[in-house]
């Protein structure tokens, strides 16, 4: 069974956590072709699991336009967002306080070489951790990311992944206590429909809900889904 090393990034800008994930990215990938040029098949893989909490920040996938960032040049700074251009797939996104982001940084190779489920085994481990606060959340066929249907269909986790030589890197972001309003500024995923909102577990829900009981749930449903276990792991604080 393979083992992952987890580690909480707690607060953190993106350009910092974006440079972290890149650098592990980066060495995985090098280790991965090293030892093929040697001949050496049986070697030992690090993963990562990293979670985190961003600074405000709108982010636009290779795919996106920036058309979908409704503010003007200059004034996502002067309103105290960051802005960045990425290689993860996708189209434009927020992060911010109250939202648990996660960054899968795994060599597939030694799970399963299959980009769709990798995705859907990450909506899973969302789907399956809202469930434990009896949210019914789901997958809505055209869409990543995991949904909730009525009325109105609601946006509670958005995704956007890259891999490279089979090593993944970006992950998703599960709006727990989000700002909401901080999605009226950019047309979110590029999904211009009225049927379809954003929504967070706190407005669902009707109250605050604990970041750290989410991940610690988070986590778990990690694990299982993926088979792996937890190696030099770092405590989620308290």
């Amino acid at each position: 069974m393979e083992k992952v090393i987890f580690q909480d990034l707690g607060r953190i800008g993106y350009r910092q956590a974006w440079a972290l994930q890149q650098s592990l990215h980066d060495a995985m990938k090098e280790r991965k072709i090293a030892n093929r040029r040697a001949g050496i098949s049986d070697f030992h893989q690090d993963h990562y699991l990293l979670f985190c909490e961003h600074d405000p920040v709108y982010t636009l996938g290779k795919s996106g336009s920036e058309d979908h960032l409704l503010l003007k040049e200059g004034e996502a700074e002067s309103k105290g967002f960051e802005f960045f251009k990425i290689n993860r797939g996708g189209d434009i996104t927020y992060h911010g306080p109250g939202q648990v982001v996660a960054y899968p940084i795994l060599d597939l190779d030694r799970f399963f070489t299959d980009v769709h489920k990798y995705v859907r085994t990450l909506e899973e481990v969302v789907i399956r951790m809202l469930a434990e606060y009896e949210i019914e959340a789901g997958r809505i066929d055209g869409y990543t990311g995991v949904w909730l249907k009525g009325a109105r269909q609601r946006k509670i986790c958005a995704l956007g992944v890259h891999l490279s030589r089979w090593v993944t890197m970006h992950g998703f972001a599960l709006n727990v206590n989000t700002q909401l309003n901080h999605f009226n500024h950019i047309v979110p995923c590029g999904i211009q429909e009225e049927s379809k909102e954003v929504t967070s577990m706190e407005r669902e829900l009707g109250r605050p809900i604990s970041q750290e009981e989410v991940k610690n749930k988070l986590k778990r449903h990690f694990s299982e889904l993926f088979e792996f276990q937890y190696s030099e792991v770092v405590a989620v604080r308290d």
